[in-house]
């Protein structure tokens, strides 16, 4: 620090290291009270929804399964293959809403399920809904 007149007249410069020291004291204390003083608000964690019933399908849905080992169901009706496309031609011939889902089985690979999906289309369909049961992966 400079005291007295200079050639410019009074100098003055603040000394600031006893400010630092205050500062660096009270930063020693917030950070040595600050976790010791854990009372917090009580707070409420929102929780989940509780999983909602699986509500039965309409009697007029119709769910194509494709299962392992090329099997098919129409609902609970086993069919070929080949009796895949008349079928559900013949389930929609009389219907305004042409709505179909399909699910397809872990193990089935999911060319099996577009070629389902590719006969449902041709037979009439105009929307297909997919049912996955883990769509996590």
């Amino acid at each position: 620090m400079q005291i007295g007149a200079g050639r410019d007249g009074v100098v003055s410069d603040p000394n600031i290291v006893p400010l630092i020291d205050v500062l660096l004291v009270l930063i020693i204390i917030f950070m040595v009270i600050t976790p010791t003083m854990s009372n917090g608000l009580p707070v409420i964690v929102p929780q989940p929804a509780p999983p909602k019933a699986i509500e039965p399908l309409n009697p007029n849905t119709v769910v194509v399964r494709v299962l392992a080992g090329g099997k098919l169901m129409i609902n609970q009706d086993p069919v070929d293959w080949k009796a895949l496309g008349p079928r559900i031609s013949g389930i929609f011939s009389q219907r305004a809403e042409k709505v179909a889902f399909i699910t397809g089985a872990e193990e089935v690979s999911f060319a099996q399920v577009a070629r389902a999906i590719d006969i449902m289309r041709t037979a009439g369909v105009d929307h297909i809904g997919l049912i996955t049961t883990n769509i996590s992966r």
